[in-house]
């Protein structure tokens, strides 16, 4: 009986080959799901993308560390869903980042989307961190899922409200919201932070989202001789105000307080947008601790400039993250738990929240447009380190 020999070199390889398999199977990385909600489509489109752009960035730079979570390789994927800023669609949103199992979510962009999310996110119970979603009640609800990246209007509202009467000198205010959750809360904030002042409330007019036509609230408000404009609303409806108290010739100031400070409001606006001024969220790009790294950064990867808010994005983003590689592992109440305790340096600053999720120590900037240009006036509240 012939008994046959593999050649050596073959029983080598063969085992080899053989060893090597469960090896390279567990080495595969496990893909990580975070969801982004904003407008993608629509008047916000604009914004929205910046946010997705911005989210986009933090999961690039995580990934290019190669990291691992409980000692296993993963690699982070952003799933971008439309909520086009309708609460309804929000909602609709929530659930399919849900059903995708994400392991948090970076949105939604405005407050009448991110509340009633919220209660999606709490149910499934994984962090929902807004970028941008200012409204004060967002984070009154008690949800231990709910956090946000920047100030809320309440702090907002009434810096503003302090501004217009101390350093505007306004005495006779004229204020005017879009009755969204956003606008009426930020309208309420800075009445109470005028009449705190000292100043008069001359009249209040109302329109709403999709008012594109304010003759008739302008008119009004010239009537009452107000020596001050303030908008609770967004940059898209923020520009034809200015416009048509322009062409009216309403000879006060347009003052707003989140949502004017972009690339959309200089461009709808244009000459006419001259000589307005807002408060918004956060420190400026260039005096962000990682501003202007970051403003290099987005501008080589996507060749445009910053809409508005990319680098909160960014943070929540890149806070998700880090809270997962903390706590070593994306089981829900783990997480969470993980991005109450996060203390962190982020791009905007340093990234830590109180016991409603809020940002612990926000700063606020007033800007105005001068020269088709949003410059810095002043910045308000914070102590985080500003960079020169």
């Amino acid at each position: 009986m012939k008994i046959a020999f593999l050649p050596v070199s073959l029983v080598f390889s063969a085992t080899a080959l053989a060893a090597s398999v469960p090896a390279f199977a567990q080495s595969a990385p496990q893909t990580i799901l975070i969801g982004l909600a904003a407008p993608l489509t629509g008047p916000s489109a604009r914004i929205g993308k910046d946010l997705q752009n911005g989210a986009q960035l933090a999961i690039d730079d995580a990934n290019a560390k190669h990291p691992s979570i409980g000692g296993k390789p993963v690699v982070y994927k952003l799933v971008a869903a439309d909520d086009q800023s309708d609460p309804r669609t929000a909602v609709a949103v929530a659930q399919q980042l849900v059903d995708q199992h994400v392991i948090g979510v970076v949105g939604h962009w405005n407050t009448g989307c991110s509340v009633p999310a919220s209660r999606v996110y709490r149910d499934a119970g994984i962090p929902q961190i807004a970028p941008a979603s200012t409204g004060h009640q967002y984070t009154q609800q008690g949800y231990a899922t709910a956090f946000r990246i920047m100030g809320h209007d309440d702090a907002g509202g009434n810096f503003t409200g302090a501004y217009a009467v101390k350093t505007l000198k306004a005495k006779r205010i004229a204020v005017i919201d879009d009755r969204t959750s956003f606008g009426a809360g930020l309208a309420d904030q800075f009445v109470k932070g005028v009449q705190a002042n000292g100043g008069v409330i001359v009249d209040r007019q109302y329109v709403n989202d999709k008012t594109t036509d304010f003759s008739g609230v302008l008119t009004a408000i010239k009537g009452k001789r107000a020596d001050l404009v303030f908008f609770g609303g967004l940059d898209a409806q923020a520009a034809p105000i200015a416009r048509r108290m322009r062409q009216l010739g309403v000879n006060a100031p347009l003052l707003g307080a989140g949502g004017f400070v972009s690339q959309t409001f200089l461009s709808l606006a244009g000459k006419d947008g001259d000589g307005v001024t807002a408060l918004e969220p956060g420190l400026p790009l260039g005096r962000m601790p990682g501003g202007k790294a970051f403003d290099t950064q987005y501008q080589a990867r996507y060749r445009a400039p910053i809409e508005l808010h990319a680098p909160f994005a960014y943070d929540a983003a890149a806070t998700l993250i880090a809270a997962a590689q903390k706590a070593g592992t994306t089981q829900p109440a783990k997480l969470v738990a993980a991005v109450r305790a996060i203390d962190r340096p982020g791009v905007t600053g340093r990234i830590a929240f109180d016991g409603e999720g809020n940002l612990k120590d926000p700063a606020f900037t007033i800007y105005q447009v001068r020269g088709g240009k949003w410059t810095v006036v002043d910045v308000l509240g914070g102590s985080r380190t500003v960079a020169k």
